[in-house]
């Protein structure tokens, strides 16, 4: 249908390229630093999961060094379009596990480019580990220079590509990008690298958002062409041979992400059915995987990668909005332990009203018997409420002060819990929701 080939292999080369830099430019550092340790640890385990369970499996496939490489990474990084469109198409984007789960995509990104930073010399078949070394330098130091520019040339690079008319600056726009992508590829390092930190660059230019309105259009298109060249490069009855290990893949891939959900649940103080929501959605493979082959391939590796990622890919883009979309039932057979032993958690709660301030809980009893604020200035009080982050007890909502909210607002100590005998129920004055009773006790 091609009479020159090549020219598709171009075009899907331009799609490829603006898909990165789109990548780059619409990246939200500021979510990634204010999502706080937590976040960055949940990313962390969420990707080293993944990887080290992708790279083992490669090795053990046998198909090369070079190529375990490429299916760790192929196994390892979600896709962020359809964990994007599952929070939107399941009504989810309130929920309390969403934020971590778009922090995780977005960490995922940044982590792509260190990953193909990588990856690049190791595909370039270097002839001793020296030049191999050299390689990975240049790689990595590319890769500082861009970030460098990004921290602080950004005001520049916005003076360069800036105007005034729209047509101007997606055509300026777009040769940046074809340019710093085409001496990426010059320099030994992947065109993809140099297209996404671009993109990072202009993030930080008071232009960006013009851009990112611009250029989406020209990305859809040229994108498309993109899969749809890689498609033409697969044989079906390649799919066959594959289908095993691909099946395998599947079920590794599903199991470290329901690991890694549980972890996030952990840190965040979640139920079950969050842990579930965050392995589930974000379970899918996309883009970056067929990025990261295509690159294999293009280096000659071992031809039964393309197959097998096309057919692993396809198998949980289908899969994984199904499982999404019935996380309840994984959340009904995980057990308290996984996510914290004395709790009794509401596995049919939606998240949407949960605590996330568990994690503040550090004291659960008090032998103090009176409001010493109250009491300071004679007046009485009806109940007595404890922060169970740092033990002060004051008065409740219905007595005159309220001194046990006021802590709390003073303090930021979200949650309270009723220090009258018999009683054990807390309560999160931040999420205005009643917090989980211990195990064993009811729940009031």
């Amino acid at each position: 249908l091609v009479e020159h080939p090549e020219d598709l292999a171009l075009i899907a080369s331009l799609g490829l390229v603006l898909l990165l830099f789109h990548l780059g430019v619409e990246f939200p550092l500021e979510q990634v630093i204010g999502g706080g340790r937590r976040l960055l640890l949940a990313a962390v385990c969420y990707i080293g999961l993944n990887v080290s369970a992708g790279l083992l499996f490669g090795l053990a496939l046998g198909w090369g060094g070079a190529e375990a490489l490429v299916i760790a990474g192929a196994l390892g990084i979600s896709s962020s379009a359809i964990a994007t469109k599952l929070l939107i198409e399941l009504r989810r984007l309130a929920n309390a596990e969403t934020p971590v789960i778009l922090g995780i995509i977005v960490i995922e990104d940044l982590f792509l480019a260190f990953y193909l930073a990588l990856l690049s010399p190791v595909l370039s078949d270097a002839a001793s580990p020296l030049e191999l070394a050299r390689e990975i330098a240049v790689s990595f130091g590319f890769l500082a220079l861009l970030l460098v520019v990004a921290r602080y040339g950004a005001r520049a690079v916005g003076r360069l590509i800036g105007s005034r008319e729209d047509e101007l600056l997606a055509v300026v726009a777009v040769g940046l990008v074809v340019f710093v992508a085409g001496l990426s590829e010059e320099l030994g390092v992947s065109d993809a690298i140099g297209a996404l930190m671009i993109g990072l660059v202009v993030s930080r230019t008071r232009y960006h958002e013009r851009v990112e309105r611009l250029v989406l259009p020209l990305r859809d298109v040229l994108a498309a062409v993109f899969f749809v060249s890689f498609g033409l490069a697969i044989d079906v009855a390649d799919l066959g041979p594959v289908l095993v290990p691909a099946l395998l893949a599947v079920c590794v891939t599903l199991a470290t992400n329901v690991g890694a959900g549980v972890i996030a649940a952990r840190l965040f103080g979640f139920n079950q059915r969050g842990a579930a929501n965050i392995g589930l959605t974000i379970l899918a493979r996309g883009e970056f995987s067929l990025i990261l082959v295509t690159l294999a391939l293009a280096a000659d590796l071992d031809n039964r990668l393309g197959p097998f990622v096309a057919l692993y890919v396809l198998i949980l883009a289908v899969l994984s909005p199904l499982l999404a979309s019935q996380s309840r039932y994984l959340a009904r057979v995980m057990p308290d332990a996984v996510l914290r032993s004395n709790w009794r958690y509401v596995r049919e709660e939606t998240t949407t009203t949960s605590c996330t301030h568990l994690d503040q809980v550090r004291i659960t009893d008090t032998e103090q018997r009176a409001c010493e604020e109250c009491r300071r200035l004679g007046t009485d009080w009806v109940q007595l409420r404890l922060c169970v982050t740092c033990g002060h007890v004051g008065c409740c909502d219905d007595s005159p002060h309220r001194h046990a909210r006021a802590h709390a607002a003073d303090a930021r100590h979200p949650i309270i819990q009723s220090a009258e005998p018999g009683e054990d129920w807390r309560y999160c004055l931040v999420d205005d929701t009643l917090v989980r009773a211990p195990l064993g006790r009811p729940r009031k």
